[in-house]
């Protein structure tokens, strides 16, 4: 997505929206500084942003479950959901927390990010085991989507699980939905199956969170809300219906939150974090070039760094690694098909 361009006058509007966010940063960091100095704040405290809103951010103690409305310091970089942070509290007269300051933030052990409306990375989430990919019997999945998102976990470094939503609507013999699913197994991906049709259709996706940090991504309509509502029923999430007409979803989520989890189905499993995070119809890869997108197809790396030609781009180029390979079958046609798709939509962009 190219960058979209300003007149002048839009400029002048942004940098003036800016200059007074800051002057009002500055002011805020200045009472936070003086409250510090004076002793109003208590000692620092652990904890974990949940949520946030602009400047003002959820955190969870370490020692509580009861989240905490706090402001974040001028001086941070941008927090996000996941993020472990440094914070001091500020009590009332007797004592007690009525909001706090965010002093620092934990190393990160790896962030999720996607392109906002002007095709600029923008961080999701952070510190997080896992992303699992939901696709569902209907609406159909394509093969393709799954890549993309198996290629932007591989290049986060986060490891991903595919989830199969709906399977009550699932055909006996499974198709050409089953033969999808083997391609991806015989690559080493852990698949679940899911429904929430059934009172135990959710205990393998359960055993799966369970004492793992965990996001959930994948096409409108696949049921991600409706799988997250079940896990949370003290939570009052949004559901998007299919629409009867195209069987294609809505996106219903807006802000990325951390919830903690607790399962309790037919056998005690654990407890996990998830993250409920913006409906994603198609995962942003711009910021990706075209070798790191070969790496994000993990039966591709024993191949890479061995065609004819260093700067082979495995079209009709003789020698070919990539090529070669698809042809003795260690790689999968539609997975190379799929690969070159994902690029030529790059050059595109």
């Amino acid at each position: 997505m190219s960058k979209r361009k300003l007149s002048r006058q839009q400029r002048w509007r942004i940098d003036k929206i800016q200059a007074e966010r800051a002057a009002r940063a500055a002011k805020r960091s200045a009472r936070e500084d003086t409250a510090l100095a004076a002793g109003e704040l208590s000692a620092e405290r652990s904890g974990r942003v949940i949520a946030h809103f602009g400047r003002t951010i959820e955190v969870r103690p370490d020692e509580s479950d009861t989240p905490i409305r706090c402001h974040q310091r001028a001086n941070l970089d941008g927090l996000v959901t996941g993020d472990r942070v440094v914070w001091r509290a500020a009590c009332d007269a007797d004592g007690q927390i009525v909001d706090g300051v965010v002093v620092a933030r934990g190393e990160r052990d790896n962030v999720l990010e996607r392109p906002d409306a002007y095709g600029q990375l923008k961080p999701v989430a952070a510190n997080i085991d896992q992303i699992l990919i939901v696709f569902a019997v209907e609406p159909a999945p394509h093969a393709n989507l799954i890549d993309r998102y198996l290629v932007a976990a591989e290049a986060t470094g986060i490891a991903p699980v595919l989830v199969l939503n709906k399977i009550d609507l699932l055909p006996e013999k499974g198709g050409e939905l089953r033969e999808l699913l083997e391609r991806y197994a015989a690559l080493g991906y852990p698949e679940i199956a899911t429904t929430t049709a059934r009172d135990t259709g959710l205990d393998d996706l359960c055993a799966q969170l369970a004492g793992r940090t965990s996001v959930f991504v994948g096409q409108s309509g696949v049921g991600k809300s409706s799988l997250i509502d079940r896990l949370l029923p003290g939570e009052a999430l949004r559901i998007g219906a299919l629409s009867k007409d195209t069987r294609k979803g809505t996106h219903t989520t807006t802000t990325a939150r951390l919830y903690a989890f607790q399962h309790r189905g037919a056998a005690e499993i654990g407890s996990g974090e998830l993250i409920d995070s913006p409906g994603i119809r198609e995962f942003g890869l711009g910021h990706l070039d075209e070798r790191q997108v070969a790496e994000g197809f993990i039966e591709f790396r024993t191949h890479l760094g061995h065609c004819r030609f260093r700067d082979c781009r495995h079209r009709q180029e003789p020698g070919c690694a990539l090529r070669e390979a698809v042809e003795r079958g260690e790689i999968h046609p539609e997975r190379f098909a799929s690969y070159r798709r994902i690029v030529d939509s790059l050059n595109e962009s």
